[in-house]
């Protein structure tokens, strides 16, 4: 059985924001630490950061977001692109998350950015996730 961090990260991330945490740590990588900057950028986070505690193993710390009422920013994540299953798009294909409201999260050649600077740019991907 193969393993998909990015879910697992995910998960993480949309079990936090259920119980109201205020942080979540999951183990660290490029790829992680890149969507992290995404949602960061796009307005899902508070911020991120690595932390060294256990010395063993890297660790991403994401601090979770929240408005004035206590709900979180985050309402929604979904894997789309999986390891079995890889979907791949083109520019024309990107379509809006949730009318436009949400944001995907795509691997392009130019690097990791959302599925809306990857339109604009005119470059195609893999789809990694949609948040909203």
């Amino acid at each position: 059985m193969q393993t998909d961090p990015i879910a697992d990260f995910l998960t993480c991330i949309r079990n936090a924001a259920a119980a109201k945490h205020q942080r979540v740590d999951v183990p660290a990588s490029r790829l992680k630490s890149e969507i992290a900057r995404i949602l960061k950028d796009e307005g899902y986070i508070s911020t991120y950061k690595m932390v060294d505690e256990n010395k063993t193993r890297k660790m991403l710390r994401v601090f979770l977001k929240y408005t004035a009422d206590r709900r979180s920013v985050i309402t929604g994540l979904k894997r789309i692109s999986r390891p079995g299953a890889r979907r791949y798009l083109g520019a024309t294909d990107i379509r809006p998350v949730v009318g436009g409201l949400g944001i995907s999260i795509m691997t392009t050649p130019k690097g990791l950015m959302s599925g809306r600077s990857a339109r604009k740019a005119k470059i195609g991907g893999e789809i990694l996730c949609e948040v909203w």
